[in-house]
């Protein structure tokens, strides 16, 4: 079992920055790809970024791109999620979760069904 704790959300203006950690706790966490997610009420959780067991891969969705930065420290059983130049419609409730089924140390899925364990969530409202 991992569990998973996301913390730093909260109110911005849009064009502003928030970063998002995810804190990993119980089996060894450089064994899981982790992924970011968000969820509007009403709608489908959708990838945001995903980050491999090692760190050297990493993906984002092409509304995210070049303004988010997925990073982790294994070291630290974290991830995190830098979030620049924020618009309205980033906000969302922002969901972590790790996925341990890959033994390749470069890979990562952006498949909601991959993933096993799950934060809480924490909330992003940008306003505008």
């Amino acid at each position: 079992q991992v569990q998973l704790v996301e913390s730093g959300g909260g109110l911005v203006q849009a064009g502003g920055s928030l970063r998002l950690s995810c804190a990993a706790s119980g089996r060894t966490f450089s064994n899981y790809a982790v992924g970011w997610f968000r969820q509007v009420s009403g709608k489908e959780r959708d990838i945001v970024a995903a980050i491999s067991k090692s760190g050297g891969s990493t993906y984002y969705a092409d509304l995210v791109k070049g303004r988010f930065t997925i990073s982790r420290d294994n070291a630290k059983n974290t991830v995190n999620l830098q979030m620049n130049s924020l618009k309205p419609e980033d906000t969302a409730v922002y969901y972590c979760a790790a996925d341990g089924s890959t033994v390749y140390s470069n890979y990562y899925s952006t498949a909601l069904g991959s993933y096993d364990y799950w934060g809480q969530g924490t909330q992003v409202t940008v306003s505008s």
